[in-house]
């Protein structure tokens, strides 16, 4: 059963009376609307196109967070051979939020790091609905120290909506913990792709994302803030959240014209969930041609050069 967005309601609607024809005739072989369902099926398709045609910023947030698309889990499943989850940051606990571990992409072993949100009431609690506690971004510096000391490549892949706001995250040092992260990223001498898959919101994403090359699906986001908390902090109204996603400027597009986003992933029509297999081989397509561009690349030159990006960013509009 497709889980339809709130925009796509006139699309479930046409979709549902196909489906209900069909199942009429199901139950009764003298009845033929085949004719009938097809024009409402060339009705359905051509107002995917239009509706996705182009979205506006909130309609691929809504997108981005839909709860069929693709996570971290289904990608490690598909890209990678001999995987072998690594577990807990040696200090507190394992965060099962974060996954990583040992695996090969394509025959090449690398390091493989990445949110899960989990796709079930069970899984999203146990993942904590893919936000890390500070255990998860220490088990990320530990597994890219394993990494930078073995010579091997790091992906990750990114989808959350942000760091968890908890008590006892604060109490266990969060920002440190996001900060310590980020810092990682910029000194690790492997080559560093990250893809993000869903939502990368705020540090929690950035701690996984300062990279040689950032990927990002067509659909998915990239901000500061969700929509939602900055409405809240800018106009003490979280119903502005099309305001905000708008000023926020967190699309693929926006970011590639802004130079945080190396290159954008096409997905699927109608988005990622409505054809996984097909947004996966898109992600594998994306994250082999980055690993080839990288791979003859001095580790001196890989570290330098992911600086240089980063420091570069803004400056720009500064100059302006």
């Amino acid at each position: 059963m497709t889980n339809y967005l709130e925009f796509e309601k006139p699309l479930a609607e046409i979709e549902g009376k196909a489906e209900e024809l069909r199942a009429m005739a199901r139950s009764n072989e003298e009845m033929d609307v085949e004719d009938e369902a097809k024009a409402l099926d060339k009705k359905a398709a051509d107002l995917l196109v239009d509706l996705y045609k182009s979205l506006t910023p909130w309609r691929k947030c809504q997108v981005a967070r839909h709860p069929d698309r693709p996570h971290c889990k289904d990608y490690i499943e598909a890209l990678f051979t001999e995987y072998t989850p690594l577990a807990g940051d040696r200090n507190f606990a394992d965060d099962h939020a974060v996954m990583g571990g040992l695996a090969r992409f394509e025959d090449q072993p690398v390091i493989v790091i990445g949110q899960e949100k989990g796709n079930d009431t069970k899984s999203r609690i146990e993942r904590n609905f893919g936000m890390a506690r500070p255990e998860g971004y220490r088990k990320a510096i530990r597994l890219m120290e394993m990494a930078d000391k073995f010579g091997l490549p790091i992906i990750t892949l990114v989808d959350t909506a942000g760091a968890y706001p908890g008590k006892g995250a604060e109490e266990r040092g969060q920002s440190e913990a996001i900060a310590r992260s980020t810092e990682k990223c910029l000194q690790v001498k492997v080559p560093l792709i990250t893809a993000i898959i869903g939502e990368g919101g705020s540090g929690g994403a950035v701690a996984f994302a300062t990279a040689n090359r950032v990927l990002m699906l067509e659909h998915s986001v990239y901000s500061v803030i969700s929509p939602e908390g900055c409405a809240s902090i800018l106009w003490k109204d979280a119903e502005k959240m099309r305001e905000a996603a708008e000023a926020l400027r967190l699309t693929a597009q926006n970011l590639k014209e802004l130079g945080v986003c190396d290159r954008i992933i096409p997905e699927p029509l109608g988005g990622a969930h409505r054809d996984k297999d097909a947004a996966i081989e898109s992600v594998r397509e994306a994250i082999a041609a980055s690993l080839a561009d990288l791979s003859g690349e001095a580790p001196e030159v890989i570290l330098s050069n992911r600086r240089k990006k980063f420091l570069s960013m803004g400056s720009k509009g500064l100059a302006a």
